[in-house]
């Protein structure tokens, strides 16, 4: 059955409709806002799989033809792989959705969000979060929403925004992406430059009245849908569902015969491989359990070990205030962080935290080396960028390497580089392309804020001028169960405290705000009320991190690598790039060619479209040949600019000076001397001589030199501080009949003259 309806939520027309397309799956709905729609289907199976987890996969879809266009590649035109961009808006949902459903609910469950329409005006990201509790809704899953997101911008004078047209987010302070159900938020990404913790109370508020807005809309509308002859088929209600992952007395055996040797098992030292005490553990109890007639899976008996364990370490913190190395709930573990760790690269930096230690290392390159991005927003450059690798022997695991990052690398590395990205200087001020990995050398939580801090510290090491450092920690979040007014928070959390705890909430920044927030849970949302007290103790943990960093690095070095590119930039007219290009880039392949053969790198010249020219070469000797190439023969000369030239002719009011190819002109006697005077300039000057020259004027065409205040070689200065030395001769005058029967005169030098000027026409 087609059906839609339009609701105004916040200052935006949201069109949603149903029945339309993709009737095959369970749940589809189309939904409309401007000229941008977005497709979200899901299907489901019919019965659970035989897995320890929910089985949900979330697809994020960008189309090119969503905005009427075809891919920039000459070789690829059909979609590929998906954008980093599209990998980090899946994982957002994901993050949104997921811990609404019942822990045992385990059928493979497929969610796909396609962008059908983009009009470049109108975020698709901002319907993602709403199709999805639409679409779940819609199938009669065990869905505990309905949820919905909203695009959080907090401007330049305080205010926020949400939901805004794309071009109105560019001078924003701040952008997320916040999701929740009823009064609790669900997930948080995004960046900020430098927010403080009541600027972030004030974003979560204004964005928590539009998400409760967004989420009575649905209720209404699968009400609307109810009521006119829509069927939506229950599959099962959530009170079906038991939180246990296994049965009930299995888990009560275990917890009588193993409970201590589990609880020993957990609090082992950080370094201790629990794996291999748990298997002997499963081993034991297979042996006891698990008879041919039965119906008891080893699956059962792991599933029933974890759910003990899970509880020994949430009393523990709950009861007792301890946590398994025995810190204090607010206390971090301890950190060190070391600078210089390879040789050649331009900058590394190695951090730890615990057992857990990120290795990061900063590469500059010119500006030709940015990352060129064709996504269906558009095509664009990245300057700046952050990946983050994690090999299987950071976690004491054996298995191929990864070659393609996941989603989790992705995600890991989106939140660094927010977290340094408006740290970066400007082109302007630092006109390289910057790229800094995080390879992460042992895992035991928080990752991605140790690989924050160490890319922050590579980066001033490199030379970046980093406007200030930036280091990262996780909070994580015990509650009691079916009661969570009952919690406690935990400051830098270790890998056992997520995987069992409530959430996981990264937060990254500098001495004076935050710079990114990475959050997600795995409750039915968490109160703001928690929230923003763990931003404040993520705020306390942040200032203790700085310091230690602080410690091995406190500013960004001011010079940059021996073997980094040397950079500099010049300008020529605009009108005369196609010449230095050349037909098909002719003459500028030919000049990287003969500059490169001067050092081990090749040179990089880029040139923008207001004639700025960018070089990058390995060496002084590369740079110099292409400036010095350039300059000769398209540079213009610049009012106030000393150059070097070459005398090219003299005459009795002045010198013409080349200094290259393209600029040339007059130096005439008056600025040469404050004071009039009689000196012969061809005593003082040569044809060919080198001389210093300062430019004073332009015009139409004509340049202006002056040498007043210009240091010169000695002899030449030594001759211009007494130009009485070289008077000029005396000329005999004689007068002579023209053709025309007029009088002229003729010097002894045979030059014709017109009174006491001479004629440049011989």
């Amino acid at each position: 059955m087609e059906f839609s309806k339009t609701y105004k939520l916040g200052n935006t027309n949201i069109e949603v409709s149903t029945g339309k397309i993709a009737n095959q799956a369970q749940g589809s709905v189309l939904l409309k806002m401007g000229g941008t729609a977005l497709l979200a289907a899901v299907t489901m199976d019919k019965k659970n799989a035989e897995a320890d987890f929910f089985p949900l996969s979330v697809e994020y879809i960008e189309k090119m033809y969503a905005r009427g266009a075809i891919s920039g590649s000459r070789f690829q035109k059909r979609e590929g792989l998906p954008s980093e961009e599209a990998i980090i808006k899946a994982r957002q949902v994901d993050h949104s959705i997921r811990s609404l459903f019942p822990k045992s609910f385990k059928r493979s469950t497929s969610l796909v969000l396609t962008v059908m329409a983009y009009d470049q005006e109108n975020d698709p990201e901002v319907l993602a979060v709403l199709g999805a509790s639409l679409a779940l809704s819609l199938t009669g899953a065990p869905f505990m929403g309905p949820c919905s997101g909203v695009v959080a911008c907090f401007t330049q004078d305080g205010k926020v925004v949400l939901n805004p047209l794309v071009e109105e987010r560019e001078e924003h302070r701040a952008e997320f992406l916040i999701t929740g159900v009823d009064d609790r938020a669900l997930s948080i990404e995004g960046w900020a430059k430098e927010l403080t913790e009541e600027d972030m109370d004030k974003v979560l508020d204004e964005s928590m009245t539009l998400i409760k807005e967004m989420n009575a809309a649905q209720v209404d509308f699968i009400n609307e849908y109810k009521a006119a002859g829509g069927e939506v088929k229950v599959i099962e209600t959530t009170e079906a569902f038991s939180d246990l992952p296994a049965p009930e007395e299995l888990i009560n055996k275990i917890k009588e015969s193993k409970y201590d040797a589990i609880k020993e098992i957990l609090f082992q030292p950080e370094k201790a491989d629990r794996n291999v005490f748990i298997a002997k553990i499963i081993e034991e109890l297979v042996a006891e359990h698990i008879t041919p007639e039965g119906t008891i899976t080893e699956m059962d008996i792991s599933n029933s070990i974890e759910y003990i364990a899970r509880r020994i370490i949430r009393d523990s913190i709950l009861k007792e205030d301890k946590r398994r190395l025995g810190r204090n709930l607010t206390q971090i573990r301890p950190i060190s962080a070391a600078i210089d760790i390879l040789p050649t690269v331009h900058g590394s930096a190695i951090f730890n935290r615990g057992l857990t230690q990120s290795l990061s290392i900063a590469t500059l390159g010119p500006i030709g080396n940015a990352q060129m991005v064709d996504a269906m927003e558009g095509e664009s450059t990245k300057r700046f960028m952050h990946h983050y690798n994690m090999p299987p022997y950071a976690s004491g695991e054996a298995g191929r390497f990864p070659y393609h990052p996941g989603r989790r690398e992705v995600g890991h590395g989106a939140i660094g580089e927010n977290a340094l990205k408006n740290m970066i200087p400007s082109e302007e001020e630092f006109p390289y392309t910057i790229r800094v990995v995080s390879e992460i050398m042992s895992s035991n939580g928080s990752t991605s804020m140790a690989a924050t801090c160490a890319s922050s510290m590579a980066l001033m090491v490199a030379g970046v001028p980093l406007k200030k450092a930036v280091a990262g920690i996780g909070v994580g979040l015990i509650t009691e169960d079916k009661n969570d007014d009952v919690y406690k928070l935990l400051l830098d959390i270790e890998g056992i405290e997520d995987f069992y705890g409530d959430m996981d909430f990264k937060v990254t920044g500098t001495d004076s705000g935050i710079t990114a927030i990475q959050y997600e849970n795995k409750l039915r949302g968490v109160k703001l009320s928690v929230l923003k007290e763990a931003f404040r103790l993520a705020k306390d943990g942040r200032l203790q991190v700085l310091e230690v960093m602080n410690k091995a690095i406190a500013a960004p070095r001011t010079t940059l690598p021996e073997n980094a590119p040397i950079v500099e930039k010049m300008t020529i007219d605009k009108e005369r790039i196609g010449e230095l290009i050349g037909p098909g880039g002719k003459n500028i392949k030919e000049l990287v060619a003969k500059a490169s053969e001067l050092g081990k790198n090749p040179v990089d010249i880029n040139i923008d479209d207001n004639g700025i020219v960018t070089i990058s070469a390995s060496n002084g000797e590369q740079l110099n040949f292409v400036k010095n190439t350039i300059t000769s023969n398209f540079a213009e000369a610049e009012i106030g600019t000393e150059y070097e030239g070459k005398v090219d002719k003299i005459m009795p009011y002045g010198v013409f000076v080349d200094v290259s190819n393209s600029i040339s002109g007059l130096l005439h006697v008056s600025e040469m001397w404050d004071q009039r005077t009689n000196a012969d300039l061809e005593k003082i000057f040569s044809e060919g001589q080198i001389v210093k020259v300062k430019v004073i004027g332009k015009d139409n065409g004509k340049t202006s030199f002056s040498i007043k205040g210009v240091e010169q070689a000695p002899e030449l200065q030594e001759k211009l501080a007494h130009p009485e030395n070289f008077p000029a001769p005396e000329y005999k005058r004689e007068e002579r009949r023209d053709d025309r029967g007029g009088y002229n005169r003729r010097d002894d030098r045979g030059e014709r003259r017109f009174g006491n000027r001479p004629s440049r026409f011989r």
